[in-house]
């Protein structure tokens, strides 16, 4: 593929791909719930059968998708004019009658948008070899879904992609963004980046730059950084695959990136990673983790999972197509030889989200969260870094989420619950245990009496001590603030 994206090209393409109305939606209907599902497998069979009929859709869906070989003249019909051009741009592969695909053209389906991003294609269907090149652009994967279902998408200045790929999240940033910075080292990821944007007819400027991780933006500050670095934790010795693998061992491309942020950020700015970190044997993650922070930022942090070493190195051998390969168990052993040599018991996966505050008191959350929670999460995360800035005292009005209930345990019959758990519906749906003062306090916030004429109350009626019921309960209700049960 050449990287002259002023040629008519990407117009084209997409003027195709809409004739043929191929959109995320109109291929899910096409194909049904199963074969949809079977399809996320990466299994094509149940889709084949259902693509049978020649319209352009099952053309396209078959070509790209499927990756099965069409007819040449149904090719024609789906992309009018163009079946020479994809195949002299290296889209597409085309034999005496038939025309086979090179690389991935996606429909995706983002904030409320039809858009399409071109990629290598996928690994591994119907259970072929898998194997991929060193510089093999990743198309849409769960971790780039994740990265973009936890971003916050308000409005902003500039924002950053670092390592872009096939320049997913970009695509994204360019809706709510003034400008775009994207970066990776993959020269073949950045060529793909620039079609992309020409492909979906992006307005807001998207600069697209190579160099390794903040080299490229070196004195520059956004007010998002957003990114899924290559953070498979490994060695760093044999074959590399660009798009997982940094080059640096262990979590150290995640501690670098964490470090680094801060001086790339505009005050109030935040920075999210999609992440895996190592968990040492006999020590806590979280205490490692805030070691990375800088002073002058809140950080959140949600672990998600937690995978043990041999799981995880099952995961990233199969992932690279070594499974079954003539070396297979001599880096199966090597792998997990090494990490019982540093000492790490698992490997902990999730979103660390940094905010510039400046705040004196820096807020520092380290949540372990594996269970449900809404997507997309990032209005939750906004929530959490908004709450940061609300000054919480005895004279605040406070109003409880509208989505909190509260849930009691106990014996029946029993005049009082043993157990009063505070449950949120919504966001990350987090839960806390509270006791009768602070389940009497959150009933009340309804923003008619400030705290501390609520803890007055509650004191009374429970004939506590008014001043030491004020100064136990305080920090609970920033904490309650804080974890999003209470809004200022």
């Amino acid at each position: 593929m050449t990287d002259d994206v002023a040629a008519p090209l990407p117009h084209r393409l997409r003027d195709a791909l809409v004739a043929a109305d191929f959109t995320y939606d109109r291929v899910a209907e096409l194909l049904g719930t199963a074969a949809h599902g079977a399809l996320a497998r990466n299994e094509t069979t149940p889709a084949l059968r259902r693509t049978t009929g020649g319209s352009a859709l099952e053309t396209l869906t078959r070509l790209f998708l499927l990756q099965a070989v069409v007819d040449l003249d149904a090719a024609e019909q789906a992309l009018p004019g163009l079946v020479d051009r994809l195949a002299a741009e290296g889209f597409v592969e085309r034999s005496v009658g038939e025309v086979a695909a090179r690389l991935d053209v996606r429909p995706y389906a983002a904030d409320g948008d039809n858009l399409w991003v071109v990629s290598d294609l996928t690994p591994g269907l119907d259970g072929s070899p898998n194997r991929v090149g060193p510089d093999h652009v990743l198309g849409i994967s769960s971790a780039s879904t994740s990265l973009a279902q936890l971003t916050i998408r308000e409005s902003v200045g500039r924002s950053l992609d670092l390592g872009t790929g096939c320049g997913v999240q970009a695509l994204h940033l360019a809706g709510h963004s003034t400008s775009v910075v994207a970066t990776d080292v993959n020269e073949r990821a950045l060529r793909l980046t620039r079609f992309n944007v020409a492909l979906n007819g992006i307005r807001t400027p998207v600069d697209v730059r190579s160099g390794s991780f903040f080299e490229p933006v070196a004195g520059e500050r956004f007010d998002l950084i957003a990114t899924n670095p290559p953070f498979v934790i490994s060695p760093a010795t044999g074959e590399r695959l660009v798009y997982r693998d940094s080059g640096l061992p262990g979590d150290r491309v995640v501690e670098d990136i964490v470090r680094a942020a801060p001086d790339h950020l505009t005050e109030g700015g935040c920075c999210q990673v999609l992440a895996n970190w190592v968990i040492p044997t006999g020590a806590a993650w979280q205490d490692r983790l805030a070691s990375w922070v800088d002073g002058e930022c809140d950080a959140y942090v949600v672990q998600r999972e937690v995978i043990d070493p041999a799981s995880y190195v099952e995961l990233w051998l199969k992932d690279a197509g070594q499974h079954g390969g003539p070396d297979y168990a001599t880096r199966y052993d090597t792998w997990l030889s090494w990490f019982e040599q540093q000492g790490i018991e698992a490997i902990g996966f999730g979103w660390i989200n940094l905010r510039r505050s400046g705040a004196a008191a820096p807020v520092r959350d380290f949540l372990e969260w594996p269970y449900d929670v809404e997507q997309p999460i990032a209005p939750a995360l906004h929530a959490w870094a908004t709450a940061g800035d609300a000054v919480v005292d005895l004279g605040s009005r406070l109003v409880v989420r509208t989505d909190v209930q509260q849930e009691t345990l106990g014996a029946p019959g029993a005049a009082d619950p043993e157990v009063v758990v505070l449950r949120q519906q919504r966001g990350l749906r987090r839960a806390r245990q509270a006791d009768t003062v602070e389940a009497a306090l959150v009933g009340a916030c309804d923003g008619d009496l400030s705290v501390g004429q609520i803890l007055d109350a509650v004191a009374q009626l429970l004939d506590l001590d008014p001043e030491q019921t004020r100064a136990t309960y305080l920090p609970a209700v920033r904490e309650l603030v804080a974890e999003g049960f209470l809004e200022a």
